[in-house]
């Protein structure tokens, strides 16, 4: 079905691997075509309750293929290409865990930086290589970047353009988790289905007012979260959870 990624469901988790490690997973059109289709297909299938997008082989993602960089309309390939992935990230109303496996460079970082959570290997880093080619950042980087670590530092990572080895990504606040590289596999796998198993319609109703609340002020805060607690307060889950805890169990989740 695809060529530049592979895609499973294994326990409502969707597992997206961007999959050219012999060009560290750099982007291509056709690669931006298939994590599109991917994402849409995470979305609309109903067993899926959290999605994982990670990297084959050595990296995660080194950022566009500039192999045919002179014919290239920079503007039309963001337009195109890499805004319809970031935009289907941003308003899937389900968790998507960026497992950040080895090197996020340029637009790689940038699609870290999207999902809701990154599990970062300790051998990973992250590279704002935009300015290293004459470029600015891009796919959301500008947008993403600021809120996760701050004006300030996201100005002097941006320009500076310098690795930013693992453990210092988390003293910044670019991490989730960080983890060692052989409990990789068993604790990517933990997380994403703990998230699977969680209220999957509250998530979703979390991620949304979370982002809408960057443009808006208390009082339409207070009435987004009024909006989703109706939202959630209608849910099965709601009422599993209710149930569970006045029968002292643990609840059942089951995403509706």
């Amino acid at each position: 079905m695809f060529e530049t990624i592979t895609y499973e469901t294994r326990r409502n988790v969707a597992w997206i691997t961007l999959n050219r490690p012999d060009k560290l997973n750099a982007f291509t059109s056709q690669m931006h075509k298939e994590l599109l289709s991917a994402l849409k297909t995470a979305n609309k299938e109903e067993e899926v309750r959290a999605v994982v997008i990670t990297g084959a082989g050595r990296a995660f993602c080194s950022g566009q293929d500039l192999g045919n960089a002179e014919s290239l309309d920079y503007g039309d390939v963001l337009r195109n290409g890499y805004n319809p992935v970031i935009q289907a990230i941003v308003s899937m109303e389900k968790p998507i865990i960026a497992a950040v496996n080895g090197v996020a460079a340029g637009a790689g970082a940038s699609l870290a930086f999207a999902c809701d959570f990154r599990l970062v290997s300790e051998k990973a880093s992250f590279i704002e290589a935009f300015i290293h080619v004459g470029l600015v950042p891009d796919s959301g980087n500008l947008y993403f970047l600021p809120r996760l670590v701050g004006h300030a530092k996201a100005m002097e990572l941006a320009v500076l353009g310098e690795k930013i080895p693992a453990e210092e990504a988390n003293r910044l606040g670019l991490v989730t988790r960080l983890v060692k590289e052989e409990s990789w596999v068993e604790e990517v796998e933990t997380f994403a289905e703990k998230l699977s198993s969680m209220p999957t319609k509250a998530i979703g109703l979390i991620k949304r007012y979370l982002n809408k609340s960057w443009d808006a002020d208390l009082n339409e805060v207070l009435e987004y979260e009024a909006l989703a607690q109706t939202a959630a307060g209608n849910t099965a889950d709601h009422k599993e959870g209710v149930a569970a805890f006045m029968e002292k169990r643990k609840p059942v989740f089951i995403g509706k």
